[in-house]
This record gives C-alpha cells, sequence and structure tokens, in this order.
C-alpha cells in the first residue's frame, strides 16, 4: 500500500516519499486529530472541518496557517520541560499538508478516511459533580468599549469541598473573551448583584484572604485541571465569582455562563498557590509605552525561599504584547528556561500543564521578562499612528504577567512560602511608589486616600528615622535595596498611579 513509507516517514521525521498524499489517508488524520476538536459544531472554531469538502474549501488556507504554526493555537516553545497538554504539528505533518494542496487536493479512496474522534458531547471532563449557572443573562451590547462584568453563582455547600477540575462553559463564545473564576467567601455580592437594573456587577472589592482565584479561561483554554494530589478548596459556604471581560463584536448577544466543578475524593497532601511576575497582571509594574516603542520590557525577579515544585505556567497581555519568557537560575548556576512565548496571540491564552512537576531547591531566582511592541510593525497595535500606552483593565490599554503555579516540596514551609510571596507583593508597590522623582519627600501631604494608604505601608519600610518622609539619602537605599531584590526602579513618572495595587 502506497500510504505505508509516507506514514513511516511521518512517524520517524524523515523526508516525504514521493507519494502523493490524498485526504483520506494522510490529511483527514491530522485534521481530525488537532483541529476538528474545536473546528466542529458547537465549539470555538468559527467553521467546521469535519468533512473533505468542509476541508478542502479551505486547503489554501489550512496549508497557510500551518505552516506560520498560527494554527493549532499554541504558542509556547520547546524548552527542557514538555508540556503534557501541547497541541503542534510536526514539521513533517506541516509539510505533508503543503504538498496535498500543491498536488490539488486529492481525495483518495472515501473508504479509507477514517471517522471522526468520539469528541465528549457537552462537558470535556464528562459529567461534573456540580453544575452552576447563570441565573439571569445579561446582555452584551453591540457596540462600546470593552465591559468587564462580574456574576455571582450561589453555591453554599454545608461541608468543605476539595475541587480537582473546573470547566467553565460562555454561551455567547464570540463576545466573552476571558474569565476569571474566584471561589469567595466574603458573601458581598448579593448587596451588588442587579443594583442597577442588569445581572451581576460591576465591582467586586472583596478582601483577598476571602478569595481564591481556581481558574482562568480564555479563548482557546481547556478546562483547568489538577495533577494527581492537587485540588483547590471550595470552603463551607463558599460561592463562585466570576469576572468576565466581553468585547463587543457588532451584534448584541445575550450571555447565560455555565461552569462545571469536579471534585477530589480527598484533600491535597499540598496546598497550591500562585507566583505571578508582575503581580496582578502587573499593576504595580508602571507598564508605561511610549507610541512606537517596538520593544518596551519589563523585568522582575523573585529568590524562592523554599524547595518547590511547579506545575503550570500562564502568561497574559493585551494586544501590544510580544514576548515572554520565565527563567530559572537554580543554586547549581544552570539556568533553564520554563515558560518561552516569542510570538504573542491575544487572541488565544492557554494554561500551559508541565508535563512532570519541575523541582525548584530553595535559592532559584525566577525572572520574567515581557516585551510589548507599540510600533506600527504590530499588526495587532489598535491605533494607527500609535499611542502611548499605560495598564488598564480595557483590551487597548494594556497589561502583563507571567504566573506559575506551585507548591512547596514540604507542606510545612507553605506559611514561609506565602510570605514570602507577600513581602515581594509589598516591594512592587515600593518599587512603583518610588520610581516617581523626589519620591515621598513630603511624605502623604498632597496624596489621595488611595495613594496614602500606598505611600504609608512604603513609609513603613524604609523611613529609617520614621519623620513620615524619605530624605534623599531614604530614598536611594530603598531604591538600591529593590535593586538588589530584582525589581526594576529607573522608571520615572511624574505623579504616583491613582490605583493603590495593595488593595487588590
Amino acid at each position: 500500500m502506497k500510504s505505508l513509507p509516507l506514514i513511516a516517514g511521518l512517524l520517524l521525521g524523515s523526508a516525504l516519499p514521493a507519494a502523493t498524499p490524498n485526504f483520506s489517508e494522510h490529511i483527514a488524520p491530522i485534521i481530525f486529530n488537532n483541529c476538528t476538536t474545536c473546528h466542529r459544531p458547537g465549539e470555538a472554531g468559527p467553521f467546521p472541518f469535519t468533512s473533505y469538502e468542509e476541508v478542502a474549501k479551505r486547503g489554501k488556507m489550512i496549508a497557510a496557517i500551518t505552516k506560520a504554526r498560527t494554527m493549532p493555537p499554541w504558542q509556547a516553545e520547546k524548552t527542557a520541560y514538555p508540556f503534557s497538554n501541547e497541541r503542534t504539528l510536526t514539521a513533517a505533518q506541516i509539510e505533508l499538508i503543503q504538498e496535498w494542496v500543491r498536488a490539488g487536493m486529492p481525495r483518495g479512496n472515501a473508504a479509507s478516511q477514517p471517522p471522526l474522534p468520539k469528541f465528549p458531547q457537552g462537558w470535556e471532563l464528562g459529567k461534573p459533580d456540580l453544575i452552576v449557572k447563570m441565573s439571569k443573562s445579561f446582555r452584551v451590547p453591540a457596540e462600546g468599549t470593552d465591559i468587564y462584568r462580574h456574576f455571582a453563582f450561589p453555591i453554599g455547600l454545608p461541608e468543605d469541598k476539595w475541587v480537582r477540575a473546573i470547566e467553565f462553559r460562555p454561551g455567547a463564545r464570540s463576545v466573552v473573551h476571558h474569565a476569571l473564576l474566584y471561589f469567595d467567601t466574603a458573601s458581598l455580592w448579593p448587596t451588588l448583584d442587579g443594583k442597577d437594573g442588569k445581572a451581576g456587577f460591576d465591582e467586586y472589592n472583596s478582601p483577598v484572604a476571602k478569595r481564591q482565584r481556581v481558574a482562568t479561561w480564555a479563548v482557546g483554554s481547556n478546562p483547568r485541571t489538577y495533577p494527581e494530589g492537587i485540588a483547590v478548596k471550595l470552603p463551607k459556604g463558599a460561592d463562585l465569582v466570576v469576572q468576565t471581560h466581553f468585547h463587543p463584536t457588532g451584534k448584541e448577544e445575550d450571555e447565560i455562563s455555565t461552569v462545571g466543578i469536579y471534585f477530589a475524593d480527598a484533600p491535597p497532601a499540598k496546598t497550591w498557590t500562585e507566583l505571578q511576575l508582575p503581580y496582578f497582571f502587573g499593576i504595580g509594574a508602571g507598564i508605561d509605552i511610549p507610541a512606537g516603542d517596538p520593544a518596551y520590557t519589563v523585568t522582575e525577579s523573585i529568590t524562592l525561599p523554599v524547595d518547590v515544585e511547579a506545575f503550570a505556567g500562564f502568561a497574559h497581555a493585551h494586544f501590544l504584547g510580544k514576548e515572554f519568557r520565565l527563567t530559572a537560575a537554580l543554586p547549581s548556576g544552570q539556568t533553564q528556561d520554563l515558560l518561552w512565548v516569542k510570538k504573542w496571540d491575544f487572541a488565544w491564552q492557554t494554561i500551559y500543564n508541565f508535563q512532570d512537576r519541575i523541582a525548584l531547591p530553595k535559592g532559584t531566582k525566577l525572572t520574567a521578562r515581557i516585551v510589548w511592541d507599540n510600533s506600527t510593525a504590530n499588526s495587532a497595535n489598535q491605533f494607527n499612528p500609535p499611542r502611548a500606552i499605560r495598564w488598564g483593565e480595557a483590551s487597548t490599554d494594556e497589561m502583563g504577567s507571567i504566573t506559575l503555579d506551585i507548591v512547596p516540596a514540604r507542606e510545612t514551609e507553605l506559611p514561609a512560602l506565602t510570605a514570602a510571596l507577600r513581602r515581594h507583593r509589598q516591594m512592587t508597590d515600593a518599587s512603583r511608589v518610588l520610581s516617581t522623582d523626589r519620591a515621598l519627600e513630603n511624605g502623604v501631604a498632597g496624596l489621595s486616600a488611595d495613594e496614602a494608604k500606598l505611600a504609608k505601608a512604603v513609609l513603613g519600610f524604609f523611613d529609617a528615622d520614621k519623620d513620615g518622609k524619605l530624605s534623599p539619602a531614604e530614598l536611594e537605599s530603598a531604591r538600591a535595596n529593590l535593586r538588589a531584590q530584582g525589581f526594576d526602579t529607573g522608571l520615572r513618572r511624574s505623579s504616583l498611579p491613582l490605583q493603590a495595587a495593595s488593595a487588590r
């Protein structure tokens, strides 16, 4: 049979044979197993790839976007640490598609075409243990700016539960860009929900200690699953609060989101936490991107206080994002990439699950480097000519961070780990405040309430003589301290930012 040498060549990564590839024997297995999972009715793909006719109709496009590695959507480079959920085509598979299109996209023997895989119907992980749904739809207008809206999903279980997976399913996929899912014990939402006559509420400033982020969903995401032995606590009486980012598309849509929750059989042996550089998607990093800058860069580092194990990574920015790189400088002197996205695409965002947990010993220095492109060369730039862009939640603003999901190697060291992460967030706030010229030389005089709250925290760290302000010597000492901890204090801004990052 002619296809056997061809298939053997693909599996071995050798050069392609002279035989002409056809759809039934060679292309269908590639498309059905790598593309149809999204390109089928009811899923995210804008058109289906379930038959020869559907694929051949867009064959030239498929050849172009697979050659460019735009599809399947996967942005992370290969590193020493493989991912369990990687979805990429091999060089041989990409070339096979090229050969097929150049040959005129022959179908071959229809009897040789494999059946479509048995895709899950509805929930990707099977029937959830608990399903919660918005009780009222939210109308997304056809036009206007981006919308960030919170929705509460009452749960209120009579006992603690542990969650091993969670699946978010938007009702109106075309307008939902991403969602942040939190377990919330503050129970403040009933006083806010629907007060403006619409489902949900705009702001939800519950105390940080009363909420736990359990999942992030974005276009291109899979359900959030945790590896064996890791789960997230759903406390007794807690509810789910979801912040959803809507992007109007020119057509009114009604959104009703549904969430499936899967429980673990027992509590985990280790407690999961997030390490984010810069924290809260860069709110305190002084992001201030000049118009036309093709490589605006922010770096931030943290040194691990205890041994940890990393099991997943996530990158996030908006349209101007260009490159993300998270490296680990080990105590042995070796440096390894943990996550490297060379070509960011705002339209596709994924949690990258490591195939195996990565052991990162105490003393490892993690450094995040994020680059934005605010030039006309960036085809995703929303402004022409480019405008100066600062941190903000709208898609036309910017943010940026790399998140690493970790557990302590020893559960007894969790308090030391969480204390170090809290201290690092405080130092991020301090770095932002002290990036202004002559910062705090008059203490909190003239500052707004939010600015004063942030400034007082910084003074608590660096006001050596306790006179309520920073002298030139104290300011330089503070900046030197922050530089030694891996913060970039070279930014200069005309005034303090209006948002208090420590309140987030």
